[in-house]
């Protein structure tokens, strides 16, 4: 199979909730549910000291540090110097979904997986009794270019055929390979790579 039917599986394979069940289940308990999602370059935040939007230009993760630009200025600041902005508290797409793997869940939660999901473009949110859930602030383009099997690859899966991908590339020089092969015979046989030409048809007559 190839890249895009590997990470097609692998997503089906998890669990797909209602946007807005989840989003009943954190209006009631407010406390037991917060979004856990890292920034990342070119998101939108609020800048608490100056009171400004911004945009994130650049992440420095030794120091838990990001570059802003707020106007035409370039701010170095920490996490507790903003937040992120989005449209509404929950990803705008109407589904949201965990994994139901227990190796994707501990991948997830003991290892980098907040990290990777975040960077692939999921928002994603921790439930003190149910877990993690993730989804997509977007809508209206391939969420499997953008998104999905980009986490495929973060994931490290290798499900998919390497060469399939590759084939596909060759299938042309092999084609023109073959054309070249036929025009070679056609000039043994007949002195020239076109055997409607006017010398063929001149012998023909």
């Amino acid at each position: 199979m190839t890249k895009r039917e590997a990470a097609e599986k692998w997503v089906s394979e998890f669990n797909a909730i209602p946007t807005n069940m989840i989003g009943r289940i954190w209006q009631s308990n407010m406390e037991e549910m917060q979004e856990v999602t890292k920034p990342r370059i070119g998101d939108r935040v609020f800048h608490y000291p100056s009171q400004e939007g911004g945009e994130i230009v650049q992440v420095h993760p030794d120091s838990n540090e990001y570059e802003l630009r707020i106007d035409d200025e370039v701010v170095r600041s920490t996490l507790d110097d903003f937040t992120m902005e989005h449209y509404d508290g929950l990803p705008a797409w109407g589904t949201m979904w965990n994994f139901g793997s227990k190796l994707d869940e501990y991948w997830l939660e003991e290892q980098d997986g907040i990290d990777r999901l975040s960077a692939c473009g999921f928002r994603v949110f921790e439930h003190e009794e149910f877990g993690y859930f993730f989804g997509i602030d977007g809508a209206g383009y391939d969420f499997y270019e953008q998104h999905w099997i980009p986490l495929y690859e973060s994931r490290g899966l290798n499900w998919h055929e390497k060469d399939r991908d590759k084939d596909k590339k060759t299938e042309q020089p092999s084609i023109l390979a073959s054309l070249a092969t036929n025009a070679e015979k056609s000039r043994e046989m007949f002195g020239t790579t076109d055997p409607l030409s006017p010398e063929r048809q001149d012998e023909s007559r």
